[in-house]
């Protein structure tokens, strides 16, 4: 396809996304967990529950994300929604980098970052591979959606 005759990803209106957000976080919280989160197997992304510090606030702030394993590593974007402004728990990660987050299977502590270069180039192509969509939800945002790469503290 040219790149004048891109596809253009077809997006829900924003409260939707909003709305959605709040009842699987509302989901996850009644159930104590048993329902929300889910191990990233083959083709198909998990659920994570991320606590950060507010960078502002000093509270503890939490999100459910897509994510998939790299290695030890747990590799998700910083998106919001697909929408302009970068996610809150990204400006709170790259305050103070050292999170948890909660998995299917228990809770881990790591250290946060965004990737560069090649990694980034590589972890992105991951991506795609699970979302074939991902690049047309990508050229919506006015700037470049960071991989956050959260690796376990010893």
């Amino acid at each position: 396809m040219s790149d004048t005759k891109k596809k253009r990803a077809r997006l829900p209106p924003r409260w939707v996304v909003r709305f959605a957000w709040v009842v699987h976080r509302s989901l996850h919280r009644i159930t104590r967990g048993r329902v929300g989160l889910r191990h990233a197997v083959g083709n198909r992304y998990g659920m994570m529950r991320l606590t950060t510090i507010g960078r502002r606030s000093g509270q503890e702030r939490t999100v459910i994300l897509g994510y998939f394993d790299d290695g030890p590593n747990l590799v998700t974007m910083a998106m919001n929604g697909w929408a302009a402004p970068e996610p809150a728990w990204w400006l709170n990660l790259q305050a103070r980098p050292e999170v948890n987050v909660d998995l299917k299977d228990g809770r881990r502590n790591v250290r946060g970052r965004a990737a560069e270069g090649e990694e980034r180039a590589r972890l992105w192509a991951r991506w795609s591979e699970i979302d074939k969509d991902l690049d047309a939800y990508a050229a919506r945002r006015p700037s470049e959606t960071a991989v956050v790469v959260l690796e376990p503290l010893p």
